[in-house]
Formats: C-alpha cells, structure tokens, sequence
C-alpha cells in the first residue's frame, strides 16, 4: 500500500473531495460548459508550469517566463502579419525559439556566474518586458488583425455536444497539445540521463557533478526548455483569446508557481512531478474557477491564491523536513 503515499495520490484525493465538496456546494460546477472551461483553462497554465517544474526540481525559482511568454508571441505575430504568413507550425516553433534563446540567457548567468535563479530571472524579465514595450511597441492587436490561421487553429474541438438551449458545449483540442507536452517531459525526466541529471542538481549540485553529470548541460537544458514552453505557450494564448496584448501575463508567475508548489514540488529542488503538477494546475484553476462562480471579487481570489502559496508551501517544507530528518 506504499502508493497511498505518494504525493500524487494524495492530492488527487484532495482535488476529488474538492470537487466533490464543491459540487456540492454549487451544482452549476458539474455542467459540462463549466467543466469544459476548466480544463481549457489549464492549458496555458499548464504548459507554461511544466517548465517552472522543472526549474523548481533543479532548486530554483523562475519569474521571467511570463515575460519571455508575452515577447516570444507579441513579435512572432508581428512578424506574420508584416510577412503576411498563414501557416501554423513556423510560427510556433519560431516563438518556442524565442522562448528557448531567452532561456539560454537565465542559463548563462545561472552557470557562468552562480547567480540565484531568482535574481538572473528577475533581471532578465525586467529587461524583456522594457525592451518589448519600450523598442517594438505597446499596441494591442485585436481580433480584427490576429492571422486568420491562428484563431482557426485554437478554435478546433475534439468534442462537440449539444446544450438544452440549443447551443454547444465544446472540448477545445488544446488540451491535448498539454497532454502531449506533459508526456514528453513526463518520459524525459523518468527515463533519460538528463532527466536524472536535473533531479541529482536539485538534491546536491556537488554530488552530481562528482556523480558524472555535466552541469552545464543539465542547466541550459532547463532553462532552454523552460523558455520553450514559456515561448510556445504564449502563443497557444493569443490564439485561444483572438488578440495579442504586450502587456499581458503580469502576475502570471504567482498562479503558475502556486500550481507546481500546490502539485508537491520542493521549494528545495530535487522533487515534483509532471502529474503532480498537472493536478496543481487544475486544483488552482478550479478554486479560481469556483470562486468567479460564486461571484467572489478579484480582490479575494488574489488572497486566495496566496493563503494556497504559503499552506503549500508550508507543507511541503514540513516534508522535506521530516524526511531529511
């Protein structure tokens, strides 16, 4: 019975006495349009905690990717509408790119210097958001200019059913794009050496050097992938909401870093999961999701999230604690 006490089922059997309790509570919760918006609004979220996972796994904390998540979309739709592009696939893997180049840089300085990852991610947000908004432009780009191709794109459904109004409910297929994403990073954490690598930096650098692993690789992979996925997933964004808002994600960070503390990763590095993670996501977005149900002000939802942060958190060290002791 030693699975009973793996983080995962543990807080799996939160999130369902949540739901449960919730459901309750509201019945409009257990609607399908409402169930629907849920996991489309772990999407984003998702996609971009993956890489703060593994960031956090490593033992740092990264708060630039909502920055590099807003320049890697903004200028990449820029740039299709100035070579009037209508493909799909180039887009984002330019944006990934982006995403990827700017993580190289938190890497550098990571590696080069023995920066704390929270000072380098500071930093380099700032100086991504200055940049974008000070050089390229403070314009929002609305529906009426957003590439046909990309809204197209992130309005595909896999499930459609029809409502009592007469209306649809439909799944959107983004979600399987985080699925797919997730499984990826799934694989190459559990069954790659630099996998591995990114869980021995965690628990001790010293010994994973003395262990074999190539430092500098295992940290430019985490945050080049981090940056990827930052990158990618600003663009999955503008495509689901039909415009592209320089200004957007501010306090992004926050939720996103909330999810991955919330689905059990250390604050010490060395543990998390992806399905960890991904179960934080949704029980973050469910009680945000929960609370707008109930017309609770922004203004709560906010202490909401932060009462979330410091339990998490607390817990979580309380763990860490009493297993190192």
């Amino acid at each position: 019975m030693a699975w009973l006490r793996k983080s995962e089922v543990v807080i799996a059997g939160i999130l369902l006495l949540a739901m449960i309790l919730i459901g309750l509570v509201n019945p409009a919760f257990w609607q399908l349009d409402n169930l629907f918006g849920l996991l489309r609004s772990n999407v984003i979220i998702g996609i971009m905690a993956l890489g703060v996972l593994l960031i956090m796994i490593s033992g740092g904390i990264d708060v630039s990717f909502p920055a590099f998540a807003v320049a890697a979309m903004y200028l990449t739709i820029k740039g299709m509408l100035y070579f009037d592009y209508n493909g799909v696939v180039l887009p984002f893997v330019a944006a990934a790119t982006m995403g990827a180049l700017l993580g190289c840089l938190n890497a550098f300085f990571v590696y080069k210097f023995r920066m704390i990852p929270l000072i380098v991610t500071l930093g380099t947000a700032s100086m991504v958001r200055g940049f974008l908004l000070g050089v390229v432009g403070t314009s929002i780009i609305n529906i009426n200019k957003m590439p046909d191709v990309l809204i197209d794109f992130a309005k595909t459904d896999i499930i459609t059913l029809p409502q009592t109004d007469g209306g649809t409910s439909g799944l959107t297929a983004m979600v399987v794009v985080y699925f797919v994403l997730a499984a990826l990073l799934h694989f190459v954490l559990r069954h790659t050496m630099i996998g591995r690598g990114v869980y021995a930096l965690g628990g001790d650098a010293e010994a994973a050097s003395r262990a074999g692993f190539d430092l500098r690789k295992v940290i430019f992979f985490i945050y080049c992938v981090a940056g990827a996925l930052a990158g990618f997933a600003g663009l999955l964004h503008s495509s689901m909401i039909w415009l592209a808002n320089p200004r957007d994600f501010v306090g992004l960070e926050l939720d996103v870093i909330a999810a991955v503390v919330l689905g059990g990763a250390s604050i010490f590095g060395g543990r998390g999961s992806v399905i960890g993670t991904m179960l934080g996501v949704f029980m973050l977005v469910m009680v945000k999701n929960s609370l707008i149900i109930m017309k609770i002000d922004t203004t709560w939802q906010r202490v909401a999230v932060g009462v979330i942060i410091v339990i998490a958190t607390a817990i979580t060290a309380w763990r860490d604690n009493r297993a190192k002791a």
